[in-house]
């Protein structure tokens, strides 16, 4: 009888042991799990997010864009391009260009059809705000100086020919509601208009075309490519 009695006090001491140890087991495993999914969601948090996932890179990136703006006010054409270095998500600076040109219309003066062409770029530099929400605004500036050529066309021989060319001096502020497509695209929307330094193209007694001409909105898209 005492043999049973200490044989079942032995056997319940080992089962409460062992139980204990399950316990303190499977409470370790929920701290665990619970500190990894902590570590998870802080990590989660200081990403960039974007339409399709979450974005922690940073670096560089290339991006063109084309867009549409009135030069002499005549309907034209931008196209352009830019290459920028990303500090700590919120600041770009890089280098950019832009092309333009305007639809032919007639010259009555020089009785043939005639259109304004050029281009510009310089150093860029782009504050980017709350950089890590899908949806954001950028505000990037052009300072920098280009051409602009007035050309007639010869519609016999198929020939251009340069009447005047200039040089100025450009500002051009913008302003891009920005989308974090994936980890590395980014689609960008917005406007930017156009301070020019005096010019004249033309002669001295007689002016083509002002300064006046090359001043004004843009409107464009521009798509990026790298590591933000």
């Amino acid at each position: 009888m005492k043999r049973t009695i200490v044989l079942s006090a032995f056997i319940f001491l080992l089962s409460a042991a062992s139980f204990s140890q399950v316990q303190d087991s499977a409470k370790n495993d929920r701290e665990q799990y619970s500190t990894k999914k902590n570590r998870e969601y802080k990590t989660r948090n200081d990403d960039f997010q974007t339409l399709f996932g979450h974005n922690r890179s940073s670096g560089a990136y290339g991006a063109f864009n084309v867009g549409y703006t009135q030069i002499d006010n005549k309907q034209a054409v931008v196209l352009g391009g830019k290459f920028e270095w990303i500090v700590g998500h919120s600041l770009g600076l890089g280098f950019g260009g832009t092309g333009f040109i305007n639809e032919y219309h007639f010259d009555a003066n020089l009785n043939t059809d005639v259109f304004l062409t050029g281009g510009y770029g310089g150093l860029v530099i782009e504050p980017i705000f709350l950089p890590k929400f899908p949806v954001h605004l950028s505000f990037p500036v052009t300072l920098g100086a280009g051409g602009i050529s007035y050309i007639t066309k010869d519609w016999d021989s198929y020939h251009n020919m340069i009447e005047d060319s200039e040089v100025f001096l450009i500002a051009e502020p913008s302003a891009e509601l920005e989308f974090n497509i994936t980890r590395h695209f980014r689609l960008a929307l917005g406007a930017s208009y156009r301070f020019t330094s005096p010019f004249n193209v033309g002669s001295s007694n007689s002016v083509i075309v002002s300064s006046e001409a090359l001043k004004g909105w843009s409107y464009l898209m521009t798509f990026k490519f790298g590591r933000f």
